[in-house]
């Protein structure tokens, strides 16, 4: 064993030194994952938005879900209620995200944006192997969005290399330094939706160690980022009942896997919940915490999800007043200044600008696999 562990060790230095060469680094490229289980969902998803007594300008810009290895989207219908409102479709530069754009002159009331469409979601499983991944000393310019430490949200400044040194005293292997990052936040995070910060705010889980899946990722980014690993929150929506239908993962860049999924705080929430359960036995329990941690640590990406955004710090297409942190289910600004995000999963919040109200009907019977105990892989 000890032979095996001194070649593996060898192995990733030899790549470290050879990593500049690796071809093909281009973070628009595919996911390379292994793809099965695929959904189909019916989506049925509406916005009801109140623009602010007396606005003279309300603006609101819808993601639009696009299509790539993970899901495959049918384009549907797009209206307005009460007014006819025609949206204008655009592409924001940095990122290639896609939005729907509606513009209202002195509205009056409450207006509903309503979007129908189709979308199926495969499970992508990226099966990691930490002795085949490459470290890159010098990632090319296109990469530049992923690695920077100074923007609203995701920010890696003097405070996260003090406590990075902490986790990660030596750098070594890109997945396992990144591994005992999440592990850290597993241990040490509490999750909170009352107290969160909407933004995937790394500063926000830096000084609370608490949040909401976005603070999470955020934090795990700007982590990710010191160790120079490419890093980008992805927003999307759990097509499910829900509160709040939206929800974030983070994906790291890891030759040559090229962009992997993580869920940190559902698995953290999946985690808990084998603790308190009285289903299985005490002995079975120590076995499915390392197999949520496995399947966390080896790249994965549930079929009850569908992308919308990714990345953080972009300038809106149209422009807006300031660049979006992040886009969770829309971003909406009145006479130029920003509507607060809602998020109707916090039970202390009574009042909202705007709500969401969605219906999805899958192709088939489908469990969420972080609530479902039984979907972890025992063997």
């Amino acid at each position: 064993m000890k032979f095996v562990s001194l070649a593996v060790l060898c192995a990733c230095a030899l790549c470290s030194f050879a990593a500049d060469d690796v071809p093909g680094l281009d973070p628009n490229a595919p996911y390379k994952a292994e793809r099965s289980n695929p959904v189909t969902y019916d989506v049925d998803f509406s916005v009801v938005v109140t623009p602010p007594y007396k606005t003279k300008l309300f603006r609101v810009w819808l993601p639009l879900p696009q299509s790539d290895f993970g899901q495959e989207v049918v384009d549907g219908d797009l209206t307005n209620f009460p007014l006819d409102v025609q949206p204008k479709i655009g592409t924001e530069k940095v990122f290639g995200n896609k939005f729907a754009y509606f513009e209202y002159h002195d509205p009056q009331g409450a207006q509903i944006i309503h979007h129908k469409f189709k979308v199926t979601v495969w499970e992508l499983h990226w099966n990691l192997d930490p002795a085949k991944i490459v470290s890159v000393k010098n990632w090319p310019e296109s990469f530049r969005p992923y690695l920077r430490g100074e923007a609203q949200a995701v920010v890696a400044d003097e405070r996260f290399k003090k406590l990075l040194n902490e986790i990660v005293p030596t750098a070594g292997n890109p997945l396992d330094d990144m591994s005992s990052v999440m592990d850290f936040v597993i241990k040490d995070f509490k999750y909170d939706h009352v107290d969160a910060s909407l933004h995937a705010s790394s500063v926000f889980a830096l000084e609370k160690h608490h949040g909401h899946c976005s603070d999470y990722h955020g934090f795990c980014s700007a982590m990710g980022r010191l160790l120079n690993s490419p890093t980008q929150v992805t927003y999307g929506i759990n097509p499910f009942p829900k509160n709040s239908p939206s929800h974030c993962k983070m994906e790291a860049f890891l030759p040559p896997y090229g962009w992997v999924s993580f869920d940190v705080s559902e698995t953290q929430n999946l985690m808990a919940a084998i603790t308190k359960s009285t289903d299985f036995q005490a002995d079975a329990k120590p076995v499915l915490m390392k197999a949520a941690k496995d399947r966390l640590v080896h790249g994965f990406r549930d079929n009850t999800w569908y992308k919308q955004t990714h990345g953080t710090d972009y300038d809106l297409e149209p422009p807006a007043a300031q660049r979006a942190a992040v886009v969770r289910t829309i971003y909406a600004e009145a006479d130029g200044v920003s509507i607060p995000d809602s998020d109707p999963a916090n039970k202390e919040q009574k009042s909202f600008t705007w709500m969401t109200v969605h219906k999805y009907t899958p192709d088939k019977p489908v469990t969420y696999p972080f609530k479902d105990i039984n979907s972890l892989k025992t063997k």
